[in-house]
């Protein structure tokens, strides 16, 4: 028997040795297939002949409510990260037994609600309600187009660029917190501290940031899901072949993700943070004046260097480790 996998994202060594090595020494190997699987890497392209055509997954677990929106946007920003237009999206949504039909159609709600707020279609899918799952879950795959077949990847950083984020930190954990524990933290927070913190899941799009970062001279694009904002520097310096530096106090986060995440006993900077794009370009300072330009928070949160990972925190510099669990799974509340 082999080790036993815990719950969360699997460890990098397990996923380069038992899924990508295998899949990349394929012997099949396509001409029209652009972009291949790699650590860090969330989208996979391929050339028809035209513009390239974009493609990514993504499940929703660890969100017990609103997981059909969620799972549109979370799609469509790994899409938008490559510089992508979203086109449409397809959704498997399987629910445990005894769901009941206002469960499914929230879900569905959801899912339309979001797909309306970024102009696209929702192509199909699958639906069952079976006793493999304990909990709903909702898996999305982006069909998507490039814009004058400009393909940005997550592995596209270079020596010397500044490493920028959007947004603030934590900002889909926060909101699934909110959201799943609202009875518990009630009793310790303001219900205004709680409210704003729900109502972060309408910033989780990154569709917009990912246009400017494209225009603006971006090389590397990847939106902070699992393992939170470190989590997404750390794979965009490994699936870059390059080193990072991160300074964490500058960092922004909201005063609602400092106060839950103290509440829940978590690091907010390893916290699933869809809506947060992390982006590298010269002249940092450019795309982020840019982005406030357009109303999006943004900051330059360190550099890219020739190798190694570090974060420094309050005057004390780490070496930054890849994330193997996400602090959602954490919660002590």
């Amino acid at each position: 028997m082999g080790k036993i996998l815990e719950i969360g994202k699997v460890p990098v060594e397990t996923l380069n040795r038992l899924v990508l090595d295998p899949i990349n020494k394929n012997i099949n190997k396509r001409k029209d297939i652009v972009v291949r699987p790699s650590t860090g890497e969330d989208c996979s392209a391929v050339d028809p002949g035209g513009e390239i055509c974009v493609f990514s997954t993504d499940p929703i677990t660890a969100a017990g409510s609103n997981a059909g929106y969620l799972a549109v946007h979370i799609n469509c920003n790994d899409a938008a990260s490559a510089g992508a237009e979203p086109v449409g999206i397809l959704l498997t949504i399987l629910l445990p037994a005894g769901s009941d039909e206002d469960g499914l159609k929230d879900i569905i709600d959801g899912a339309y609600k979001a797909a309306g707020e970024l102009g696209i279609e929702i192509l199909g899918g699958h639906t069952e309600v079976t006793e493999a799952v304990n909990k709903t879950v909702v898996n999305g795959t982006v069909v998507a187009k490039t814009r004058n077949r400009k393909f940005i990847s997550s592995g596209g950083a270079k020596i010397g660029q500044d490493i920028i984020m959007s947004k603030w930190a934590a900002i889909e954990g926060t909101s699934i917190i909110a959201r799943d524990h609202e009875e518990k933290l009630i009793k310790s927070i303001d219900s205004g501290i709680i409210n704003e913190a729900k109502e972060l899941s309408s910033k989780i799009s990154v569709v917009r940031e990912g246009i400017i970062g494209s225009e603006l001279g971006a090389t590397a694009m990847h939106d902070a899901t699992e393992g939170g904002i470190l989590g997404a520097v750390w794979e965009v310096a490994e699936c870059s072949g390059v080193g990072a530096e991160i300074y964490a106090d500058n960092i922004p986060v909201l005063e609602c993700t400092k106060k839950i995440c103290g509440l829940a006993g978590i690091n907010y900077l390893r916290l699933i943070s869809s809506g947060t794009l992390v982006m590298t370009a010269f002249e940092g300072e450019r795309l982020v004046e840019a982005l406030k330009k357009e109303g999006i928070n943004a900051a330059v949160i360190g550099k890219i260097t020739e190798c190694g990972k570090y974060v420094t925190i309050g005057g004390e510099r780490k070496t930054l480790e890849p994330q193997e669990k996400d602090e959602i799974y954490k919660v002590k509340l």
